[in-house]
């Protein structure tokens, strides 16, 4: 299926990794109006990266349209415009139902469609990465179980879950405010902990010691509209390798130009270990480099860099 996918696909801009349930794909906005490619182990990825001085340095990979609390709708940028904040043109972050989402529990403004989505009920988990860095975040129903995969996190912990998302704002303010946990934590920093990961036996120690005094921390709050639970939440097998103690060093090549032959043989949120050919080293990459690319599918491979075992 995914060999047919492959074949089919020519290209086209690439909005990044997300996971399900099912796995994770890379999704792609292309002339027919997307694509999600499935991702697994052993598979191959080889694709060139359009570069050069008439291309953006990033393209705008438009908006969403939320309808309700299991509906959104993605809007690729009609004028296919270079991105100007973050993934985005000023049109599409003006147009996207999302940007009122943050200050929500704030404003109470937004559209009917994310005041609909937000009216589900949420949940508070508590995210390491690998080098302990801890988090604390929510996720709506819906994304419960995949926000943690999107986001990389090698061990967490679910401890409240409340009524809706204005709520679990509340409480993730209050929990940030008052124990000095962020909210959040950059790719670049994510990415680098990955060369040489903590432990994952060591990781899950410190983040149960967290969510434990992140419940009893909530246990004394007056709000009301939420319950503590005391809940992990199950990474996917694939990316056990990723956090693993093998030995591994970053893909010497800048995914932003040029052609690249990926074998995937784990991934995490986005980060991925990945072998080359004529090459028997593992090499760690954020697959999030491509987002706001265009990519052609092809017989392409990597041409590693000679002066490669100064890498190690």
């Amino acid at each position: 299926m995914v060999s047919a996918l492959l074949t089919e696909l020519a290209g086209g801009l690439v909005r990044g990794v997300s996971w399900s349930l099912e796995g994770p794909v890379l999704s792609l906005i292309t002339v027919d109006g997307g694509a999600k490619l499935p991702l697994s182990a052993g598979q191959w990825l080889r694709f060139s990266v359009e570069s050069g001085p008439a291309v953006a340095p990033r393209y705008c990979l438009g908006h969403m349209q939320v309808k309700g609390p299991t509906d959104s709708v993605h809007i690729p940028c009609p004028t296919g415009a270079a991105a100007e904040r973050g993934y985005q043109c000023g049109r599409c972050f003006a147009r996207d139902d999302f940007r009122f989402m943050h200050d929500f529990h704030r404003s109470g403004l937004g559209p009917a469609g994310l005041k609909a989505y937000l009216a589900q009920p949420h949940w508070l988990y508590i995210a390491t990465f690998a080098d302990g860095t801890t988090k604390v975040g929510t996720a709506s129903e819906r994304s419960k179980w995949s926000r943690l995969a999107d986001q990389g996190a090698v061990v967490a912990q679910y401890v409240a879950h409340a009524r809706d998302g204005s709520v679990v704002r509340v409480l993730e303010d209050a929990v940030s405010a008052q124990l000095g946990l962020t909210q959040f934590v950059r790719g670049s920093a994510k990415f680098a902990a990955l060369k040489n990961p903590q432990p994952t036996a060591e990781l899950a120690v410190g983040n149960r010691k967290i969510a434990d005094v992140v419940r009893n921390f909530l246990k004394e709050q007056f709000t009301e509209g939420f319950e503590t639970v005391g809940e992990s939440w199950l990474r996917p097998e694939f990316a056990d390798a990723v956090t693993g103690t093998l030995p591994r060093i970053a893909y010497p090549l800048a995914l932003d130009a040029g052609e690249h032959g990926l074998r995937l043989d784990a991934l995490l949120g986005g980060y991925a270990l990945v072998g080359v050919d004529d090459s028997e080293s593992k090499f760690l990459l954020d697959l999030a480099a491509l987002k706001g690319h265009k990519i052609r599918f092809g017989a392409h491979t990597t041409q590693l860099p000679a002066v490669q075992e100064l890498l190690f």
